[in-house]
């Protein structure tokens, strides 16, 4: 299986002018940005389930991939084979992480206890392979979807059982991903939400939720996880309406259940969309709430309605969104894991390199052109004089404890204030953004 993809060494960097389509052009591990490495900025991390999981399907077809590890045999052994190369495609890609669910890595069994067991099986397979490459694991999570018992949901389905068993899968990976030095958990809650009202109860089904976020919490502390437990925001697909519908609904859900300070988001950029916002809102909303902590990066097609997970190509959209992660401090326990997937046609395995090769230098190349902007100080500049007055005594009257509506509106009157509008300037803001892409 070592032999899968080809190429034996791993792909290198030949700089901006090279003409190797496997060959990093502006990825340089090592070279310094801002003060610090390009890997410890970005922290890249490849998913397993688009990478090695998902067959090609579509709604209207079956699998196009057919990759050896899913063919018929032994499942646990299938399972195996997908980890050696997984862990092969790693290497090649030089990354300093991965990303997993339960059910990417190891089949379900006939019981819940045959289940547990196949995934610390694999487990215990990653943390070999771990060990030798020196990877780490960015986040492991429960798949609390894809069965059919979760079609009503996992925390918020109205079968307590439903929401025992889901308890447990989650306790099992949160152990499991602690054990294995994972910095993170998510939690998807990919059918927590209503697909009509006429048989919902949306109070106890958010109360439910609340409820299973806590017991996540309390268990991370009881086992001494050290890392961050994240939530990661989607508006819709499979349900009609999620209760983490984006990054400011998650905050006043966690803050309503008092989690405000244990739980942060993992921001896909294919779901911003999805709720209506850019990838860039969802970000600078997340550090302005205190609650940012990853990133899955992909996107979507502006054409198709759904989350169609492709890998990144649109560098001033994408440079404009690390400007704002980069202005924010970067990242502490998080990094950015490559939630995309090649296309159905594209059925080689050297496919799958094209993609993530081209995702990692798309990335680089907009961390450099964030950097830039972050030297320039144009933006900065221009938004702190924008909010100059604050800091005047006008401000300073407003924001004072013995401030009221009527102190304001009485000095507005005695001043007789006639305040004239500021341009906002944005053409000259994005034409400035334009000559660091």
């Amino acid at each position: 299986m070592s032999k899968f993809f080809g190429p034996e060494q791993p792909i290198p960097y030949e700089g901006p002018s090279s003409k190797n389509p496997l060959a990093f052009k502006y990825y340089d591990p090592d070279k310094q940005v801002l003060g610090k490495r390009m890997e410890d900025h970005l922290r890249f991390a490849v998913c397993y389930w688009h990478s090695f999981v998902w067959p090609g399907t579509d709604p209207f077809g079956g699998d196009s991939f057919q990759r050896p590890w899913q063919q018929a045999g032994d499942p646990m052994q299938m399972a195996r084979q997908k980890a050696d190369v997984a862990f092969e495609m790693f290497r090649l890609l030089r990354v300093p992480f991965f990303t997993f669910h339960d059910r990417d890595i190891a089949p379900e069994g006939s019981t819940f206890a045959e289940s547990n067991r196949n995934v610390r099986q694999i487990a215990e397979v990653f943390a070999r392979k771990m060990a030798e490459s020196k990877i780490g694991l960015l986040w492991g999570t429960a798949n609390l979807f894809s069965n059919r018992r979760y079609m009503a949901g996992a925390a918020t389905n109205p079968d307590p059982e439903i929401f025992a068993y889901a308890a447990a899968q989650v306790k099992n990976v949160l152990e499991i991903t602690h054990e294995m030095g994972g910095v993170n958990y998510v939690l998807w809650g990919g059918r927590e939400g209503y697909e009509t009202l006429l048989n919902t109860d949306l109070k106890r089904e958010m109360d439910q939720y609340g409820r299973f976020l806590s017991l996540v919490v309390d268990h991370k502390k009881k086992i001494g996880f050290k890392g961050t437990i994240l939530i990661e925001p989607k508006p819709r697909e499979p349900t009609k309406h999620q209760y983490d519908f984006d990054v400011a609904s998650v905050y006043g859900f966690l803050k309503r259940y008092g989690l405000e300070n244990e739980v942060k988001v993992n921001i896909e950029a294919n779901h911003a969309t999805l709720a209506g916002k850019s990838f860039e809102h969802e970000i600078a909303t997340a550090i302005a709430l205190g609650i940012f902590g990853s990133v899955d990066l992909n996107r979507g097609d502006p054409q198709l309605g759904w989350d169609t997970d492709q890998f990144p190509n649109n560098v001033p959209e994408l440079a404009v969104a690390l400007y704002h992660l980069l202005s924010g401090g970067g990242f502490t326990t998080g990094g950015f894991n490559f939630d995309a997937k090649v296309r159905r046609q594209s059925t080689d395995p050297a496919d799958m390199f094209y993609g993530h090769v081209g995702g990692l230098d798309l990335l680089a190349r907009t961390l450099l052109s964030a950097a830039a902007l972050i030297e320039n100080g144009g933006i900065d500049k221009f938004v702190e004089q924008r909010y100059a007055k604050w800091a005047g005594e006008a401000g300073q009257k407003i924001h004072a404890k013995d401030a009221t509506l009527a102190s304001i509106s009485d000095a507005a009157v005695a001043a007789n204030i006639n305040p004239k509008p500021q341009s906002g300037r944005q053409e000259y803001l994005e034409n400035l953004v334009n000559r660091f892409v």
